[in-house]
């Protein structure tokens, strides 16, 4: 479990096709001093587990699920990626509840100054459209952050400065693809209560057909 709040920036250094899964090396200075092998570490908001680490470097696997949802497939040496170390209970939540668990991809579609910030657009698949929130959370490419405005499959958000400067959002352009992770409440939500909202549906259709079931013919 993570929080949205970015640790360090750090840098791909190797990549490594292992059948369907591709090694990745990473090189950082601040989440090696700490991270041990089987440790979890968010590349870009995706959950990974640490295989190798020496001082400077460390290695994950990604596997194909993970290549499929994610951004982590397009990665290319030379590229600097948000890195974030899993909380630890009793931390205090800076961001939001996030699993690292990629729900889909986005596409920057513009990026607008405002005085100080920057308002980002982000198109995504119209399926996952219930789960965007005016005002709810999000998490783009590992940050967690408010969706200020919401409209049909796409959504903005503002970014201050400082979060500009301390991510890979400073990188980002028009046309930028970035792993999106819905709020784990709202999909609990729906997941529990679907069961209801099917059964509810089935009586009602029932109950209207039971009119007419039975009649004696006129």
């Amino acid at each position: 479990m993570f929080t949205g709040i970015i640790e360090e920036i750090g840098k791909i250094k190797a990549l490594k096709p292992i059948s369907g899964s591709i090694r990745i090396t990473i090189d950082a200075n601040i989440v090696t001093k700490y991270l041990k092998i089987d440790d979890s570490v968010s590349l870009n908001g995706a959950c990974q587990t640490v295989i190798q680490k020496s001082d400077t470097e460390f290695t994950v696997e990604a596997v194909e699920e993970t290549l499929r949802k994610s951004t982590l497939g397009k990665f290319r040496p030379g590229k600097m990626i948000n890195l974030e170390r899993a909380m630890r209970l009793g931390d205090r939540l800076g961001g939001h509840l996030v699993q690292g668990h990629i729900d889909c991809i986005g596409k920057v579609q513009t990026i607008q100054n405002e005085g100080t910030g920057k308002l980002l657009w982000i198109e995504f698949p119209p399926e996952f459209s219930k789960y965007v929130v005016p005002l709810g959370s999000i998490c783009i490419d590992g940050v967690s952050l408010t969706v200020a405005k919401k409209e049909n499959h796409r959504f903005m958000v503002s970014i201050i400065p400082h979060t500009w400067k301390m991510t890979t959002f400073n990188e980002l352009r028009v046309g930028s693809e970035v792993n999106l992770e819905f709020d784990i409440i709202g999909k609990y939500i729906e997941s529990l209560t679907e069961p209801y909202f099917n059964q509810s549906k089935s009586k009602q259709e029932k109950s209207y057909l039971e009119q007419y079931i039975d009649q004696p013919d006129l």
